[in-house]
């Protein structure tokens, strides 16, 4: 039933975006960050330089976005792509690839209306240690080469903002728009992402089916997203890195801003080469597999309607 499919859908969300955040916010800073201007070498040098500036919580510095949108945000990708899927279909036989990825397409465009503005409100706040470093750094460096009066100064105190205070002054500025900047972006990187995962996942799990009418076994299901996220992560990984610099409303010292889609392509790609257009990748794979075999698993094995068939028994 859809009651399920969003239930289930939501509770993978919530368990999956809880074990992975630390490593999606690593991803953002390093994708973010241009050349000249490098705070973080590695994945293992973000999250130890992160603890020590901003403590053990400053990984999960927007996850309470994630955590309150990515439910809505998981339960209509899945329960799209069941939708599209079954009406694509033709008397129950089994779909041919096309409409597979047709499937897929329409599950990438339906999420975006809530993938985008949490996206944006989550760049932001997971950002923001890195930009403040950077400021702390450079300051720190400006100190030591001017007056001894200059440093002894003390350093400018980060200023944290909240999501709500984001949402408030991008909607006085700019409107519901302002929460939709980089919605181009975002959909040239997950309906590609749909397209391929979608198919490949359902004929991956489909390999450890022993009967077409009973589910694969949890663990055919879990690597199964494993597999199928990671591929499809670091296939439209240049499109990601394109929609979090779009996204960033705020940059560092020296770091170039973008006008558009092409414009941001064209800058990355005369000042930082091809290769960084897969800056973060292994991080997005890292983040994506576990995301979506622990998604898979929960929304095969049901625990809606589990919920759901309690509920009259504890009437009675």
């Amino acid at each position: 039933s859809l009651p399920a499919k969003l239930i289930n859908g939501g509770i993978a969300g919530l368990i999956g975006v809880t074990c992975v955040f630390p490593i999606d916010l690593a991803k953002t800073r390093l994708q973010n960050q241009q050349n000249g201007q490098r705070m973080y070498s590695s994945l293992s040098d973000c999250l130890i330089k992160t603890i020590r500036s901003e403590g053990y919580f400053g990984m999960y510095r927007g996850a309470a976005v994630n955590l309150t949108l990515v439910t809505p945000e998981k339960a209509i990708k899945l329960a799209a792509n069941d939708f599209f899927r079954h009406h694509l279909s033709k008397d129950g036989k089994k779909l041919t690839l096309l409409r597979e990825m047709l499937a897929g397409c329409g599950a990438g465009t339906c999420q975006v209306i809530v993938t985008t503005p949490m996206e944006m409100l989550k760049i932001q706040l997971q950002d923001a240690g890195r930009i403040a470093a950077q400021k702390k750094l450079m300051a720190a460096q400006a100190q030591l080469s001017s007056s001894p009066a200059a440093a002894a100064a003390e350093p400018a105190v980060e200023t944290r903002t909240t999501a709500t205070q984001i949402t408030r002054e991008l909607l006085r500025s700019k409107g519901i728009a302002g929460l939709y900047k980089g919605l181009g972006a975002t959909l040239l990187r997950d309906v590609p992402f749909s397209i391929v995962y979608f198919p490949l996942f359902a004929n991956l799990n489909k390999l450890g089916q022993k009967d077409p009418n009973v589910k694969a076994p949890f663990y055919v299901s879990f690597l199964s997203g494993c597999v199928a996220g990671s591929t499809a992560a670091v296939a439209v990984n240049p499109c990601d890195v394109i929609k979090t610099r779009l996204q960033s409303l705020q940059r560092g010292v020296n770091e170039d801003t973008y006008s558009g889609i092409l414009d941001c392509t064209k800058k990355i790609l005369q000042k930082e080469g091809p290769t960084a257009f897969f800056k973060g990748a292994y991080c997005r794979a890292l983040v994506i597999a576990p995301l979506f075999g622990i998604a898979q698993v929960v929304y095969f094995i049901g625990i809606a309607e589990f919920l759901l068939d309690m509920l009259p028994k504890h009437r009675a």
